[in-house]
């Protein structure tokens, strides 16, 4: 029998997040680690009336290919990937894998061969992710082993550190999220009227124009578990430096103390204590990529300990993170870039957000 818990996690996923129904047609991709999970969403996916297709990863298969991959393996885009980019009514990716270190010794390069090789296919299902009338997806993941060990927690404390993020302890979760929604449209509205945004830190002091620019509500729809809001600055505008409090691990490899440098919205410089040459990599993948394409605030304090995974990183009550590359048509954003790279800031120490001059928030908090 599964645990209550993940069998309550696949109803809100299914129901909530990407209110499924009857004729949808829903892609469920997942490792094979996360089976519980899987079985119960696909069980709730075809009560629901929706035509599901499974895609699930098995260890060891992407390190064999970019290994053993010819140059013209790596560039090959698979009619799989188109079809994925076009065909679906509905997208869950659920993560948790055996080994996030898998990757680790990939060489750059062959990384950054790949990514471009996929560019337009990126391009094309962030572009129908932008519009839930065509495309319903989430984002979620299945507590593990090497989870539980990259956040340097106890296996059953990882656990309860996920689903508790997730609003799982309340009763009625949907409830949960609908006062969040609440909530967090309310900041919506505000820095709708918002122009000019200025961000400081330590070793940080960053601003941008988010003229006319919708700020997004990020409610449990599309990431589980969720707890944000974002916009896309003007690209050109972003001016000044930053410095980010938490590694960022992206396939595998890590890269800690990154501080970037902005001039005319382009990133001049780029410096890390560990991994510089992968950042730089990434950088450098095409003529979006060193733009910025989101800044975002977190505020799902549930979350309040870096656990080396984007999806909860960036929702950590109390940070902002902001991400190089792509943006989002939702939010008004038009820099377009085959990757999207998120960098976490805590603000829980001498940070402060400036909204047209105007203090409104300090230490972590909205005032």
């Amino acid at each position: 029998m599964a645990d209550p818990r993940i069998v309550k996690l696949a109803k809100l996923l299914v129901h909530y997040s990407l209110e499924l129904n009857k004729g949808d047609y829903m892609l469920l991709e997942s490792y094979d680690l996360a089976s519980d999970l899987v079985r119960e969403v696909f069980r709730e996916a075809i009560r629901a009336g929706a035509y599901v297709d499974t895609n699930i990863f098995l260890p060891g298969l992407s390190y064999i290919f970019y290994n053993e991959a010819a140059e013209e393996q790596l560039k090959f885009v698979s009619p799989y990937m188109k079809f994925k980019s076009e065909n679906y009514s509905a997208f869950l990716m659920i993560y948790g894998q055996h080994n996030l270190k898998e990757l680790t010794s990939v060489p750059a390069e062959r990384i950054k061969t790949l990514a471009q090789a996929g560019r337009e296919i990126n391009l094309r299902l962030m572009e129908r992710m932008s519009d839930r009338n065509d495309l319903k997806w989430c984002g979620t993941l299945y507590p593990s082993h090497s989870g539980a060990q990259e956040a340097e927690m106890g296996t059953e404390e990882y656990e309860n550190f996920v689903y508790k993020a997730c609003g799982l302890e309340n009763e009625d979760p949907v409830a949960f999220w609908k006062s969040i929604s609440a909530k967090q449209e309310k900041l919506c509205e505000y820095l709708n009227g918002v122009k000019k945004l200025r961000i400081i830190s330590k070793d940080t002091n960053l601003v941008m124009d988010v003229t006319g620019r919708k700020w997004i509500n990020c409610d449990g729809k599309e990431n589980m578990p969720d707890g944000e809001i974002f916009t896309c600055p003007h690209i050109k505008s972003v001016e000044g430096y930053i410095s980010y409090s938490y590694p960022v691990v992206a396939v595998g490899k890590e890269i800690n103390g990154i501080r970037l440098e902005f001039n005319n919205g382009k990133v001049v410089k780029a410096a890390a204590d560990k991994g510089e040459d992968f950042l730089n990599s990434l950088l450098d993948i095409d003529d979006g990529s060193r733009y910025l394409g989101e800044i975002g605030i977190g505020t799902n304090y549930n979350i309040k300990r870096f656990t080396r995974n984007i999806l909860f990183d960036e929702k950590i009550g109390g940070t902002i993170h902001t991400a190089i590359g792509n943006s989002f048509a939702e939010a008004g954003g038009d820099n377009r870039s085959g990757i999207h790279l998120d960098m976490v800031c805590d603000m829980k120490n001498q940070g402060e957000i400036y909204a047209d001059d105007k203090l409104i928030y300090r230490n972590g908090k909205f005032l």
